[in-house]
């Protein structure tokens, strides 16, 4: 009997030798198959129509369509197919982070990740994670996260959100929006690695989330994380 099925990887970026480098590190890996490779959005949504890539290594800043909208096509609601996007940037882009998270991305990483980081990544978003690089995260907090707070919070949606967690939920998902992961959640609640495993699950479910990279947005989004939190 075979194996698993090789992630299928779709890499899109426009730089030629950074999309040649993508190429040739996923390649390298037994578990990853990289199905095509685009220049820019507007061939990334047609790429993954045609190739159904599980998934994509998406470039925020491109020509014809930037990387944030070809995500919102293929990772947004409204998209047919919900495929997972990691979204790759550097410190120099943050302000197009949160847009890109908010288009459905399950995940970012800077640019300047190294290789094997880079391959764990792919692993753990094809498993169904989600990734947030901590040194990109507390930076997107630190510039957005007010301005999330001041413009999107709607007590109406805070109320709602709230009625449908417990005390402990809540307290999970204040610690998901400042990027801990499970370990660390779990070292502060002083809780197990797997009770909190069991909440960060109950909590996406709640509230119908696809992946901690959502709740992160959605905790900003309704007021229930600050940025000095």
């Amino acid at each position: 009997m075979g194996g698993p099925s090789p992630v299928r990887i779709l890499v899109c970026e426009d730089q030629p030798l950074v999309r040649a480098g993508y190429v040739t590190i996923l390649s390298a890996q037994p578990d990853f198959e990289v199905v095509g490779a685009a220049v820019d959005g507007i061939e990334a949504v047609e790429l993954a129509g045609r190739l159904t890539p599980d998934l994509i290594v998406m470039d925020i800043r491109m020509p014809r369509l930037n990387g944030i909208e070809a995500t919102r096509r293929l990772a947004g609601p409204d998209s047919p197919r919900g495929a997972r996007v990691l979204v790759v940037t550097t410190f120099n882009l943050d302000q197009y982070v949160y847009e890109a998270l908010r288009a459905g991305a399950s995940g970012f990483l800077l640019k300047d990740t190294p290789p094997p980081d880079l391959i764990a990544a792919i692993r753990t978003i094809a498993a169904g994670n989600a990734l947030l690089a901590p040194e990109v995260t507390r930076r997107l907090i630190g510039h957005f996260g007010e301005r999330i707070r001041q413009g999107e919070a709607q007590s109406k949606r805070r109320a709602e959100t709230l009625a449908r967690l417990t005390d402990r939920e809540l307290e999970v998902l204040r610690m998901l929006a400042t990027g801990r992961s499970n370990a660390e959640i779990a070292e502060t609640m002083f809780l197990g690695t797997e009770t909190v495993k069991t909440y960060v699950s109950r909590v996406l479910t709640k509230l119908h989330l696809r992946d901690r990279v959502q709740a992160v947005v959605l905790a900003y989004r309704i007021g229930l994380a600050l940025p000095d939190d």
